[in-house]
């Protein structure tokens, strides 16, 4: 494979490691920790009290000397990007923001007592060095926040937006998705007006260009906060990457004049060169190669990704290839390393020239000049931007002599995209590719290791005529191991924030690793090269014919199933069980430490799957509710993919069952899903109105736990838990009829914020403040006795405000009804 042309880089002459280069510490690997000799061969049950007694006697100097030797290697860098990231999550996580002169006072005092006790000797200069690098990392949070300050949409709205095209991306079936920095909104004129937005446009229309300028009439909406209480809130990433609304055009939009306020400074100029470049490649790939093997291609190259069709997309998540898509670690790794060793090849066949001058270091120097390229191709991509970093640290590390693969470059690698981008740690890109490069650079070492007191002299088989089979058995046993550790080494990241594992991931990325590593980057490497020659067709066609493969594999492995559901993890998985893979990754058998860890983080996953499930689920914005009980029932015959995907997958949901649909029995309530019907015939009906909707709440009760529904009027159903009835009220006019009528009104148009009643009332207004909304009846009808759990409810953060803001006074209110808030302080929510 590519990669090995690197990873060999360290056993060659003049590449040592700097522990190896000082001497100060022997490479002893598994003979490092002691052992008693007289209780050497004996088993733990034979071991008196007094060998015990003598084991517990030598642990504290046997722990001591492999700390030494973790120290000796340069392991102990490995925990600075840790600690500050350690901070970063921390910031990123508390419900408010803290005041900014603390944490910024305690990091200069802590900093400047680290320096002046740094020569001292004893425990004093590392206590004092972990919680600055904390604090250091709360402060580049705070930094990073500080510095995007992005205004987000605070609610739905249609306006007329001009503004300037920054990219664009094609959707599929002739649509594009358009990055547009906003210059004004009109009809109406928005006073807090997001600064870049992305809008989908439909219609059949001429793409535009980046910096062409655009007019058109569309609906915005702000990006999604979580689905339930803990998943992925999409409003966070969208405020760290300036994105303020989300939503399509009416139609096809039209080109504008550019506004006179759009300055063009060099570095924007440079910007939209960049991106015309991208699309243009993009749109070269997929004119020669039609279908998803073009896109497939063009998200390989370009990181365009929107333009795979959703039947393959699926297929590839699936079965555990979606990571080929992204521009990641495993691609940049092929890129440069089939360009290092390609470059280096052919200089190496001008013997005088392989003499007389550094061919590794011009190599690695080519290498990296490739993969700065390949970035900015890929659009600044974030997965592109990481693992550019690794990359180029490793390749730079060639210029000095140095170990190209080694954890502390990942390490350093990880502590500049922390300096960049802290908000990055939160997701799960840098946390899987950053888990998997060190995994893999940890078995390699421990591999080497293993291997390195071995006979030099090759054996009669690698000799003779079973040379070629040997080679083909370590380069599938490597394929075999690389998938191995990338496939455990994710795993915990997967389960957190996907609630899902690839069943049969390893079988897949065994099938398609030789076609990617041989044919799909060798190919779509030398095609890119050729491109500007107009030779490219040929390459990009083979290419093409190995994602095809790539595909057909994907499709056959999702056919087996495989997606194996995990759920919503305890609220301390993640933090253990990375704690527990990041001590594995030592040298030492310090890292045995790490499986007891490990197995805690997996005990309270198990522990997690058995806790008492919601009872029913309230989506955000009040148009989805779910009901649990027999079966899963909601409220909608299609609920949107985009929230119940999620809800299945973290709560493990069976398929729903759609609900009963009823006819209007009477002309009067059949005009009361009317917009433009009078209020005056809403009264004339309103004792039919509550007469139907009680009708309705008694077939519910006789059919518990599903719901009935007057299209665009109301939905009922009666919970098996308690007997509670719930009502979800589309027409605003109804939602005092519901309250009198039920215990749990969600009516997201509601006028008004309590019932007299005393119902529990929902609307669009509370639900903002709260986001969405999981609700335990424990088995009564009070609502004082449930237990609510809400996704935003008190947490005020940069990327939660917009949806506390009210554009009608201009001002920001964090007030909940009295009686929905103390359901959800008393829940711990």
């Amino acid at each position: 494979m590519p990669q090995q042309g690197l990873l060999r880089e360290q056993s060659e002459p003049g590449v040592v490691s700097a522990p190896a280069a000082a001497g100060s510490v022997r490479d002893t690997g598994e003979r490092s920790a002691p052992v008693l000799a007289d209780s050497r061969f004996r088993s733990p049950a034979s071991l008196s009290l007094g060998d015990v007694a003598r084991l517990m006697e030598r642990l504290p100097a046997q722990v001591r000397r492999m700390l030494e030797e973790e120290v000796a290697h340069g392991h102990a860098f490995l925990f600075v990007p840790v600690l500050a990231g350690a901070g970063a999550i921390f910031w990123f996580t508390l419900p408010r923001n803290p005041p900014a002169p603390l944490p910024l006072a305690l990091l200069v005092a802590l900093a400047v007592a680290t320096i002046v006790v740094q020569h001292r000797s004893g425990r004093l200069p590392l206590l004092l060095f972990a919680p600055t690098l904390v604090l250091a990392g709360m402060a580049l949070a705070q930094f990073e926040t500080w510095r995007h300050a992005t205004v987000i949409l605070d609610s739905p709205v249609t306006t007329t937006i001009s503004g300037e095209v920054h990219r664009r991306e094609p959707a599929g079936e002739g649509r594009w998705r358009y990055f547009i920095r906003v210059h004004q909104t009109e009809q109406p004129t928005l006073r807090r007006p997001p600064r870049d937005v992305i809008l989908l446009a439909r219609g059949k229309h001429r793409p535009f260009e980046a910096g062409d300028a655009v007019r058109g009439r569309a609906r915005m909406s702000p990006p999604s906060g979580p689905a339930l209480p803990g998943l992925n809130d999409f409003a966070f990433r969208s405020f760290h990457d300036g994105i303020g609304a989300i939503g399509f055009f009416y139609g096809a939009p039209q080109a504008a004049v550019p506004s006179q306020a759009a300055a063009l400074d060099w570095g924007r100029a440079l910007e939209r060169w960049i991106f015309s470049l991208r699309s243009m490649i993009a749109d070269r790939i997929r004119s020669v190669l039609p279908g998803d093997a073009g896109a497939f291609a063009a998200a390989i190259v370009t990181d365009e990704r929107r333009a795979i069709s959703r039947e393959t997309t699926e297929a590839l998540r699936i079965s555990g290839l979606a990571h080929i898509v992204a521009i990641s670690g495993l691609n940049m790794a092929l890129a440069a390393g089939i360009f290092f060793v390609g470059l280096r090849s052919c200089l190496c066949l001008f013997t005088g020239f392989a003499q007389a001058w550094p061919v590794k270091k011009i190599a690695a120097t080519g290498a990296l000049l490739m993969a700065t390229a390949y970035y900015l191709v890929s659009g600044f991509a974030v997965s592109a931007e990481r693992a550019y970093l690794m990359m180029a640290v490793m390749l730079i590390a060639v210029w000095f002599d140095r170990a190209a693969i080694s954890l502390r470059n990942i390490a350093l690698a990880a502590l500049i995209m922390l300096a960049m981008a802290p908000s990055e740690i939160m997701g799960p890109s840098f946390q899987m590719s950053f888990a998997a490069t060190a995994a893999l650079v940890a078995g390699y070492a421990y591999w080497s290791r293993r291997g390195a007191g071995e006979d030099p002299e090759p054996s009669i088989f690698a000799r003779g005529r079973l040379a070629p089979v040997l080679t083909g058995w370590h380069w599938m046993a490597g394929i075999f191991a690389t998938s191995l550790i990338g496939g455990l080494s994710t795993a915990i990241y997967s389960m957190e924030h996907f609630h899902r594992l690839a069943g049969y991931g390893l079988a897949a990325n065994l099938a398609v690793m030789p076609i990617i590593s041989f044919v799909v980057m060798p190919a779509g490497l030398l095609g890119m090269l050729l491109m500007p020659l107009g030779l490219d067709a040929p390459l990009l066609k083979l290419m093409g014919l190995g994602l095809e493969a790539v595909i057909a594999v994907a499709k056959h492995v999702a056919a087996w199933g495989g997606d194996v559901g995990t759920g919503r993890q305890h609220p301390w998985f993640l933090s253990i069980a990375s704690i527990g893979f990041l001590i594995a990754l030592l040298r030492t058998r310090l890292r045995l430490v790490g499986v007891p860890i490990m197995a805690l983080a997996f005990a309270l996953s198990s522990q997690a799957n058995r806790l008492p499930q919601p009872d029913i689920l309230i989506s955000d914005d009040g148009a989805l509710v779910a009901l649990r009980g027999s079966v899963l029932a909601t409220n909608r015959a299609r609920p949107p993919a985009f929230i119940f995907d999620q809800w299945q997958r973290a709560l493990l949901l069976p398929e729903p069952v759609a609900p009963v649909m009823s006819p209007a029995s009477d002309i009067g309530i059949a005009a009361a899903g009317d917009p433009s019907a009078k209020a005056a015939l809403i009264d004339e009906q309103r004792d039919r109105i509550r007469s139907e909707m009680s009708s309705m709440l008694a077939l519910a009760a006789a059919d518990a736990g599903r719901f009935h529904c007057l299209p665009k009027l109301w939905c009922v159903a009666v919970a098996h838990e308690g007997g509670v009835s719930i009502a979800v009220v589309e027409d605003p006019r109804l939602a005092g009829s519901a309250c009198d009528l039920a215990a749990l009104v969600v009516a997201p148009r509601a006028r008004f914020d309590e019932c007299r009643a005393g119902a529990v009332l929902l609307n669009a207004a509370s639900l903002r403040k709260t986001g969405a909304i999981e609700i335990y009846l424990n088995g009564s009808p009070d609502p004082s006795l449930w237990r609510v759990n809400a996704a935003s409810a008190g947490t005020r953060r940069p990327w939660t405000s917009h949806r506390l803001y009210d554009w009608r006074n201009d001002s920001f209110d964090q007030t909940l009804p009295l009686a929905l808030l103390r359901m959800i302080s008393g829940s711990g929510g």
